[in-house]
């Protein structure tokens, strides 16, 4: 499974993290999907990710963007997702956290028919519309794909 991104907003930059921000609920959801609660380490959240067979990415390499924005991001130089996807073929399913990372993709990418993709809420305090037990109940399709 790769989820995938837009681009990290300005904690994550700053702390060299995925999701750092803290009202982010990727951590928090990822981990309930499992009936597990996040450590406070970093990288034991991402040995958590791991062993789940779940690989984070963003769909953009680098962009021009005013705050951690979605909706501002231009200009945008997209990762070689599908140099990423040739090389593991055992990747079956990509899910995107959020619309724009839908957007984006599609925007520079054709979808491949071999693949599963999941359109998933945004995990961003930005999109605070949803409660938390809505955005868990909607990313349930992830844990479900990985058999899981």
């Amino acid at each position: 499974m790769l989820v995938l991104g837009t681009l990290p907003g300005e904690e994550s930059l700053r702390q060299v993290r995925y999701y750092a921000h803290p009202r982010n609920l990727f951590w928090p959801i990822i981990h309930a999907l499992f009936g597990a609660t996040p450590s406070t380490i970093y990288e034991e959240r991402l040995a958590f990710v791991i062993d789940h067979r779940i690989a984070l990415w963003d769909v953009c390499a680098m962009a021009e963007r005013r705050a951690s924005l979605d909706s501002e991001i231009r200009r945008e130089t997209p990762n070689p997702l599908h140099d990423l996807l040739d090389a593991h073929p055992d990747i079956r399913a990509v899910a995107f956290n959020g619309g724009g990372a839908r957007r984006l993709y599609d925007r520079h990418f054709a979808r491949r028919p071999s693949l599963l993709y999941l359109p998933m809420p945004s995990t961003s305090p930005a999109h605070a519309s949803l409660a938390f037990a809505d955005k868990l109940a909607r990313w349930q399709p992830l844990r479900e794909a990985l058999g899981s």
